[in-house]
């Protein structure tokens, strides 16, 4: 879910380590992976060669020379990421070596294996590949969690329920670090998805477009910015603040459509509940009476109810 930089590329200009023995390959990934997991390795190379909806890019995948690696445990992962790499994170992606790395083995990164965790890889390859200069860690990370899909309605309830509660991190505190705390991380994933979102809702599919090969000829985002849309990416910032205000604030989770129709429900069993347990309870009283009549006499056997009227007098 993250990328890193630094020593950790070291072991990979050596070539693959000693336990990396075998590789499969498909268009522009190669899997390299420790003997034995050869299937685990298909289904990955399967998912990362795959072609995703790359937004502001169109249909596309993995850039070509992309290596996916299968660490074969705790310790090959930290020396495959220069030990740079959170517990919680699923997998991680060298952006200048075209390098994802993904746990192998059986553990609480197993999660490495999903296809959202391989897409949310190779759309950072992606991203870089096509701009192809820095991009800031907050547009990275939002940008490939809205390609893989990672960014959905329950991650927007999430986002929703920590606002109100005073858990999400402050908005100007994306660009100084990213956490390595868990639940920490997950709401700056989320606060990076929304600026992403922000971005292409502001400005539509094609500006958003626009604004990445912008990027990509101009060098830098700011450029870009003022390039496409004639501001600055402070200016947007703080429009952005106002808009996830606005729609993940605590105003809009009560306000919302879905929580209008769950309380008009529950107002519905509040009084729909206690009448028909009135109901249930008139029948029962209904047939224990009827249970308590004496049985009908003998003579009065065979009779019709109700009794038909007499006939009439002959004159």
């Amino acid at each position: 879910m993250a990328r890193v930089v630094g020593a950790g590329v070291l072991a990979l200009l050596a070539g693959a380590p000693a336990w990396a023995q075998e590789h499969v390959d498909a268009g522009n990934v190669r899997v390299v992976y420790w003997q034995g997991q050869r299937g685990r390795a298909g289904e990955v190379l399967e998912i990362a060669a795959a072609s995703m909806e790359l937004p502001g890019i169109g249909r596309g995948g993995a850039p070509t020379g992309t290596t996916v690696m299968l660490a074969p445990d705790a310790a090959a992962f930290r020396a495959l990421t220069g030990g740079q790499a959170p517990e919680w994170a699923g997998g991680i992606a060298i952006p200048e070596k075209r390098v994802i790395v993904l746990p192998g083995w059986a553990s609480a990164r197993a999660e490495g294996g999903s296809v959202k965790v391989i897409r949310h890889e190779v759309a950072h390859l992606a991203l870089n590949a096509y701009v192809g200069h820095d991009v800031p860690r907050w547009f990275d990370e939002g940008y490939a969690e809205i390609a893989s899909g990672g960014w959905d309605i329950e991650s927007a309830w999430q986002l929703r329920l920590a606002m109100a509660a005073g858990r999400t991190p402050p908005l100007d505190s994306l660009a100084l670090g990213w956490p390595r705390g868990a639940e920490q991380a997950r709401m700056a994933y989320m606060l990076s998805a929304t600026a992403v979102e922000f971005i292409r809702q502001r400005n539509g599919e094609a500006g958003f477009a626009k604004l990445l090969r912008n990027w990509r000829d101009e060098g830098t985002l700011e450029a870009a910015f003022r390039t496409t849309f004639a501001t600055t990416t402070g200016h947007v910032e703080d429009e952005w603040r106002e808009w996830v205000k606005l729609r993940f604030g605590w105003i809009q989770a009560i306000t919302s459509s879905t929580v209008i129709w769950l309380a008009l429900t529950l107002v519905v069993l509040f009084f729909w509940i206690p009448r028909r347990r009135r109901t249930r309870r008139i029948l029962a009283e209904m047939v224990a009476e009827q249970r308590m009549l004496p049985p009908p006499r003998p003579e009065l056997a065979g009779v019709e109810y109700p009794l038909s009227e007499p006939p009439p007098e002959k004159e």
